[in-house]
């Protein structure tokens, strides 16, 4: 089947990065697929990892959605294309890409990678009108609406008058790969000790994310245990708050910048920590599962359908707190069986539900019931 998916940019977003895990899987459930993206951004850092799975992806060129040169340019790029079934992500590619698909008579489908609005929109009328047409579209032209979560399919048909049936939750997965270095020698890179007791957070640098909070909770710690180190690993708007932060607590908290070598980043972790505030479905708790890490999270968004509380990690109550993070560490920091057991389970909940094959397979199956004869008369409008 060949499938062809078409997404705003290449940059070092979540849904961007997930392109590449989805590539890896892609062939497993008999997908050919090729990719699309809209506008360069950042210098479209997601593609490397789509070359490296053997797909070039191509350059549509304008992201302007009330543009009718830009319906033009994807209607032209979807037409050279010629998939079987179009499936967007982002905003922009949803408007233009399935009203381009509609004209040519090709099955689309649509992911929602967030809960409400991106956090990067400002408020206000512009981001409703956007907001408003995007769903529109999506409503009488797209074959399904994919969410990535339950959390984020309920938040979905709360706000936008939607068919239930219509909206489906398929779960990611992702194919992260081994790691290059050993623990030793990646803690030397990042000039930590050798005997630290290694708490990463991976995910973008932006209010709401849970960093203050963690390292509010390190400095309750740090004179009980002081080889606690948090890394903090990417970039973002916020990083320069981020970084005035941590600035007192010296080498207990290490910022890294965005890194590629996640897996190698992973290895020498002990313990995964994600304080967000909210989140549809963190791909970083799926890596760190195949890492065999333990998960400590906000019990918020998508968090429970990755983690369940005392099985696979420990879930934090919501809002989180720096009392209960600090709480959580060190308990973690004081048990390394409970460490182990955790790890092991996260390890058998990826292998089981989150890897890339799983996820492809689970996109091909909808992908068959939209373009067979059933799914056709329920796209058209029939009962």
């Amino acid at each position: 089947m060949r499938v062809h998916a078409l997404i705003d940019s290449l940059t070092w977003g979540g849904a961007e990065m997930l392109l590449g895990d989805f590539a890896v899987g892609a062939p497993a459930a008999g997908i050919d697929l090729s990719v699309g993206y809209l506008q360069e951004c950042d210098g479209s850092p997601a593609a490397r990892r789509l070359r490296s799975a053997g797909i070039n992806p191509t350059l549509v060129g304008s992201d302007r959605l009330l543009e009718i040169n830009s319906l033009r340019l994807v209607h032209a790029h979807l037409r050279a294309a010629e998939p079987d079934v179009l499936h967007t992500h982002l905003g922009a590619s949803d408007v233009l890409g399935t009203l381009a698909a509609r004209s040519l008579g090709i099955p689309s489908l649509s992911t929602i990678h967030l809960i409400g609005p991106p956090a990067t929109e400002p408020p206000g009328a512009r981001t409703a009108v956007k907001e408003w047409l995007t769903v529109r579209v999506r409503r009488y032209g797209a074959a399904r609406v994919i969410a990535v979560s339950d959390a984020a399919r309920r938040a979905y048909l709360s706000r936008h008058r939607e068919r239930p049936d219509r909206v489906v939750t398929i779960r990611s997965g992702v194919a992260p790969p081994l790691p290059r270095r050993s623990r030793e020698e990646m803690r030397k890179a990042l000039g930590i000790s050798p005997d630290a007791f290694l708490v990463s957070i991976v995910t973008v640098l932006r209010e709401g994310k849970g960093h203050d909070l963690a390292m509010k909770a390190v400095e309750q710690l740090r004179q009980r245990h002081p080889t606690l180190t948090l890394l903090v690993v990417g970039d973002g708007p916020d990083r320069p708050r981020i970084a005035e932060l941590a600035a007192p607590l010296g080498p207990s908290v290490v910022l890294t910048g965005h890194r590629d070598d996640i897996a190698d980043v992973l290895a020498a972790t002990d313990v995964l920590l994600h304080p967000t505030l909210m989140d549809a479905f963190p791909t970083a708790l799926l890596e760190a599962s195949a890492a065999a890490l333990p998960l400590l999270a906000t019990a918020v968004g998508g968090i429970p359908e990755i983690v369940t509380d005392g099985r696979n990690g420990m879930l934090l109550p919501a809002p989180p707190s720096s009392e209960a993070i600090a709480a959580g560490l060190e308990r973690l920091l004081l048990d390394p069986n409970l460490r182990a057991r955790l790890g092991s389970a996260a390890r058998a909940s990826y292998e089981s539900e989150f890897s890339a094959e799983r996820w492809a397979v689970r996109l091909r199956a909808l992908y068959d019931e939209v373009l067979s004869p059933i799914g056709s008369h329920r796209r058209l409008g029939g009962s």
